[in-house]
């Protein structure tokens, strides 16, 4: 009997996005296919799954410990957050190569569904940086007697969750500086720098609205720019390695001495990139948006602002981010924010003094109107209100009909 052979051997996943891209979060459940397509009748002693993630971080340096003698010392680390095993077909030992209790699978193409739970802890968001990754998959080995294991794997992709709709991410960012500048003996006037953007939290493809102010008193002409950086921050063996990117860049007007620039929300959009991670031990990815003053012969004026990418955009309606010192419009709401809101009367100017004291002699009785309603709006009718009542407290303009009602609903 000639055993056939197999024609292809992968893994397959069940995605649940539009995009078709094996996305996945701490919590969900990860399930798909390994499909074996064979060409004739074949034997198989197991076909078994390994689904791992995890964290590592790889460096090496090099050290002269001499004159004549240099060596290299490498710093690796590695954090693990997923390690499932499951057997599809057979049994756990492989060793053997005995003919009892194989499976033969027929001519064609054949699926062998699996599926496993992330953990519910915060996972690590995929990631592939210069000195470090953060990495999940799948791989399905297919043991067969007298041969060498077959093996295939698959990456999927899991994002730790960020939403940027909290009171952290969507507070203000706001800095000043100034510099002066000097040549020999002599000092020339001051440049000086202010900017703000509306939040802390943003999500790519998002702009991000910059409110600033160059002022240049020096001789010296510069250029006001804007960048977005990436921070990549490995650990290994108590040390460090830092690598800095430039994600997003603009530049403005030069400035000549003497004059002024404002910017009234410059825009600069976020390319794709990856959301920030910063709850994984050994690697850390961090943002900042950079406004700074490009002196020449001089060490720049910078501002850094911290940014945090997130993976849940800004919510439409409730969101915070308009703001009356950036006088930005709050054009969902189809009105503006005023300037100084309208201060609300005191309560002298309702209730006169008069009437405060009229109202604090109760008629021994009242026939028209009876039970112990009255008795508690009459007392509290022309008194100063609680810090909460359900009882209007100027039942004047309200009918005697809607006195009677005790599930009327407090004015607002």
């Amino acid at each position: 009997m000639v055993l056939g052979k197999v024609k292809s051997f992968t893994v397959s996943y069940d995605c649940l996005n539009d995009s078709n891209v094996p996305v996945f979060s701490s919590g969900d459940c990860v399930s798909g296919r390994v499909v074996i397509e064979v060409t004739g009748e074949i034997r198989v002693k197991s076909l078994k799954i390994h689904a791992k993630g995890f964290a590592k971080v790889r460096w090496t340096e090099s050290r002269n410990a001499g004159s004549n003698t240099a060596y290299t010392q490498n710093y690796t680390e590695e954090v693990e957050y997923l390690n499932h095993k499951d057997i599809l077909i057979g049994h756990e030992r492989d060793d053997d190569n005995s003919e009892e209790g194989l499976t033969t699978i027929s001519s064609g193409r054949h699926e062998y569904a699996f599926s496993l739970e992330l953990p519910q802890t915060p996972l690590a968001t995929s990631f592939e940086g210069k000195h470090g990754s953060v990495r999940y998959w799948v791989k399905a080995e297919l043991h067969r007697p007298w041969l060498l294991p077959m093996k295939t794997k698959k990456e999927f992709t899991v994002f730790e969750h960020i939403d940027i709709n909290t009171p952290l991410l969507l507070s203000p960012q706001a800095g000043t500086k100034d510099k002066t500048l000097c040549c020999w003996f002599c000092t020339s006037g001051p440049i000086s720098l202010s900017a703000k953007i509306e939040r802390k939290g943003y999500t790519p493809g998002e702009s991000i609205q910059i409110f600033a102010e160059i002022e240049n008193c020096s001789s010296r002409m510069v250029v006001p720019k804007a960048a977005i950086y990436q921070t990549q921050t490995f650990y290994a063996k108590g040390k460090m390695k830092e690598v800095k990117q430039l994600v997003a860049n603009l530049r403005g007007e030069s400035l000549s001495s003497g004059k002024t620039e404002t910017w009234s929300g410059k825009m600069l959009k976020i390319p794709p990139v990856s959301p920030s991670i910063l709850d994984c031990s050994i690697i850390r990815v961090e943002y900042s948006l950079m406004v700074y003053v490009d002196i020449p012969g001089a060490i720049n004026l910078s501002l850094n602002l911290p940014l945090v990418i997130g993976t849940i955009p800004l919510h439409s309606f409730g969101s915070r981010t308009s703001s009356v010192s950036s006088q930005c419009s709050m054009s969902w709401l189809g009105m503006g924010l005023p300037e100084r809101p309208e201060a609300p009367p005191s309560y002298a100017e309702i209730a006169t003094e008069e009437q405060r004291q009229s109202s604090l002699d109760v008629p021994a009785a009242r026939e028209d109107l009876d039970g112990p309603l009255f008795a508690y709006i009459h007392e509290f009718r022309f008194q100063p209100p609680p810090l909460y009542s359900e009882i209007d407290p100027n039942p004047d303009h309200v009918s005697r009909t809607e006195e009677r009602r005790l599930d009327a609903c407090p004015s607002r």
